[in-house]
């Protein structure tokens, strides 16, 4: 039962096209003299209605107020809930393009304000502007259709092999906004088509390349924008899902023998090399390189997710979900509210003591448990003093460090002296051990600076080999002093 003691709104649909397009009950209900507000006056049902005498109070004014379309359309609204407030009758019509549930948000905001008690809200449909849309462009629906807000929408949004239909390109200014979003995903001259008042006598279809859409000066709020579904797989090969289907198809019965073969453990170098291959192509800043190897890297990942989805244990899904919620629960202070300390040790500590909560329940016996035993030595080695001194055990300056080395340095060379291949050995690994929590103490990761340093080392022996072939020789027909003076070159050169 209608509440009357609430302002009233009735709100009618005015259709995609001309007068001709309203019911007799639409038309009648226009005539009875009630006052009406229009969302725009730009459209050819109010011009007709206006030329018969009938008036109404437009918000074209409003629009021009405001930069953004979210507090247009708020604005609109409580204009409209005040309006009907301030009527004898506590009742007002209120006349929207198309259908009043199809694309008008100031629609969606009044259906707020009445589940909040404000207001009594009756829609009376009108014909939408997706029949004529699809009667123009000869499409059908059913194949797949996605209709976006171009006002809001992103790239995310999209669905590449189903129609998509943009309402609400209203301006030059948002259709560069749409084409520089769409051209995240289809080509510059990906064919798309402008559709104006459809199903109304003035109806026109423009068809042009994406890279001209701004170009076009007809926009109006009667255009929507048409983009055909993409006419091959070869316009999918940049969205994940064409991804994990090649992975899946290449697992599959019909697949790669070599693919089909491979399990997590036979798969396990392979991860291990190309994570290696991805510090490689940071240090050399080489931006395509790297772009190629951590898509090695994210192979990988792909094939152990499809060997757990193949095994009935887990999917890519399991694997995206988890990580998600875990960024956004070790991140309170970005997803949640505002946390004092912002510094980035201030967050790494707080990752720690969420983790340590997360795993309350499997607390190891060890603080050292949980460091991967198969990571190469000098990293293991780092990350034991980590969690060592997060523990507190762990010198409270730099000094007695530096004595330490010096102490490991002393014994591994007396086990040298004394030509005890074993000891020498252990003591070395004690000379590394230091070196690696003096490395940690000054925030240098050595597994990295030992990779760089391998670099290095391999650029100069080349430029050595190279200045040598030169001159008719290779370095075992050289000496040791003339290759000195060639890596002296090459260190001058910056090499």
């Amino acid at each position: 039962m209608t509440d009357t003691k609430k302002p009233e709104i009735e709100v009618i649909g005015l259709g995609a096209g001309d007068l001709g397009q309203l019911t007799l009950n639409v038309y009648r209900r226009l005539k009875e003299g009630e006052k009406v507000y229009a969302r725009t006056a730009h459209h050819p049902v109010v011009a007709e209605l206006q030329s018969e005498g009938l008036e109404f109070d437009a918000f074209d004014a409003i629009y021009e107020a405001h930069d953004s379309f979210p507090p247009i359309y708020e604005e609109i609204a409580e204009a409209l809930i005040g309006g009907a407030a301030g009527t004898p009758r506590g009742r007002i019509r209120y006349v929207v393009p198309g259908h009043p549930l199809v694309a008008e948000e100031t629609v969606q905001l009044l259906l707020a304000a009445e589940a909040k008690g404000r207001v009594n809200v009756d829609i009376i449909g009108g014909a939408s502007f997706l029949d004529p849309v699809f009667s123009a462009l000869r499409i059908d629906p059913n194949d797949g259709l996605q209709l976006l807000d171009a006002t809001n929408f992103t790239a995310d949004d999209v669905a590449l092999t189903q129609h998509l239909l943009l309402s609400q390109l209203y301006d030059g200014f948002i259709a560069s906004e749409v084409k520089l979003t769409l051209m995240e995903h289809y080509p510059d001259d990906y064919e798309v088509t402008l559709v104006e008042a459809a199903g109304s006598p003035g109806e026109e279809m423009t068809r042009l390349p994406l890279y001209a859409l701004d170009r076009e000066m007809n926009i109006s709020n009667l255009t929507v924008l048409y983009v055909p579904p993409v006419p091959d797989e070869s316009y999918l090969s940049h969205t994940f899902t064409r991804l994990r289907e090649v992975i899946r198809v290449l697992r599959g019965p019909d697949g790669c023998p070599w693919d089909r073969e491979q399990t997590h453990f036979t798969l396990k170098r392979f991860l291990i090399e190309e994570t290696y291959e991805v510090l490689a192509a940071i240090d050399e800043e080489d931006d395509d390189h790297l772009i190629e190897e951590l898509g090695d890297v994210l192979l990988q990942v792909l094939l152990h997710a499809q060997i757990g989805e193949d095994e009935g244990y887990f999917n890519i899904d399991d694997v995206v979900s988890g990580l998600t919620e875990k960024m956004i629960r070790r991140h309170p202070h970005v997803f949640h509210k505002k946390i004092e300390g912002d510094r980035a040790e201030d967050v790494e500590w707080r990752w720690d003591k969420i983790k340590e909560m997360e795993k309350k329940d499997q607390k190891p016996a060890s603080l050292l448990e949980d460091i991967p035993p198969s990571m190469p030595a000098l990293m293991i080695a780092f990350e034991l003093q980590k969690k060592a001194a997060k523990a507190g055990f762990q010198w409270s300056e730099e000094a007695p460090m530096w004595e330490k080395l010096e102490e490991e340095l002393a014994e591994w060379k007396e086990a040298l002296t004394e030509h005890n291949a074993e000891e020498a050995k252990k003591e070395f690994g004690d000379v590394l051990f230091i070196l690696a929590n003096l490395a940690r103490s000054y925030k240098i990761q050595p597994e990295e600076a030992l990779l760089m340093t391998n670099r290095k080392f391999i650029r100069r022996f080349q430029y050595i080999e190279a200045q040598l072939k030169e001159n008719g020789k290779t370095p075992e027909s050289s000496n040791l002093t003339e290759m000195d003076g060639y890596w002296d070159e090459a260190k001058k050169k910056g090499i």
